[in-house]
């Protein structure tokens, strides 16, 4: 079934499922939320599987009802064409390769780590120190590269607020509730505020008023 419009099946909470309600604000693009309780399942009936065989959020059902999983991609499409996109070839790829960056060497910690120890009930009983520090290593070490990369430049996506500054600051600015300390970075702090002071952001809690 279509609706005229888009459709993000999203748990509140989940950085992942941030990143494209605050490209949607950013964009100015009217969407619905269906919330998504992954903790009861929610997320492997037949009917959510039928629409994203891995069984995951957030997942963007186009107004045409084509869904689209993964969060990165949403950005990439949503964004398309538009000021969050560079046109040059190589700006592009910049803005390509931190969104790489961010599922393969920050998310995988940052995200994880802050799931098990802030948003999962009890789940800090059900991780051991080893797994903590091992997120602790690894999501430093992406700190660190992000750092250094902000020590001279303002945003991720060259010279201009792209995606992929929506990617990374989805998970970074509450990278405290995974027990990371953002103090030794002043660059990301400062970046961090950047984003915020944006016209058009919204914050973790936000969802439209439909929604």
């Amino acid at each position: 079934m279509t609706t005229g419009r888009y459709t993000l099946h999203s748990m509140q909470d989940s950085g992942n499922c941030y990143k494209p309600r605050l490209a949607l604000h950013h964009l100015g693009i009217p969407f619905s939320i269906v919330d998504v309780d992954i903790e009861n399942g929610e997320s492997r009936t037949p009917d959510f599987l039928a629409l994203n065989p891995n069984g995951k959020v957030p997942l963007l059902v186009l107004p045409d009802g084509r869904p689209l999983a993964e969060s990165n991609a949403m950005l990439c499409h949503l964004a398309e064409g538009s000021a969050l996109v560079p046109d040059d070839p190589y700006e592009r790829a910049c803005v390509w390769q931190w969104l790489f960056f961010e599922q393969y060497s920050h998310e995988p910690q940052i995200a994880v780590a802050r799931y098990w120890l802030h948003l999962k009930p009890g789940g800090a009983a059900m991780v051991t120190a080893e797994q903590i520090a091992g997120w602790q290593k690894k999501g430093a070490a992406a700190l660190g590269v992000m750092e250094r990369h902000l020590e001279r430049a303002d945003w991720f996506g060259e010279h201009r607020f792209s995606i992929a500054d929506i990617a990374l600051y989805a998970y970074t600015h509450v990278a405290h509730e995974g027990g990371f300390d953002l103090s030794p970075y002043p660059a990301i702090g400062a970046w961090i505020d950047r984003v915020a002071g944006l016209p058009g952001h919204v914050d973790i809690a936000w969802r439209p008023s439909n929604g």
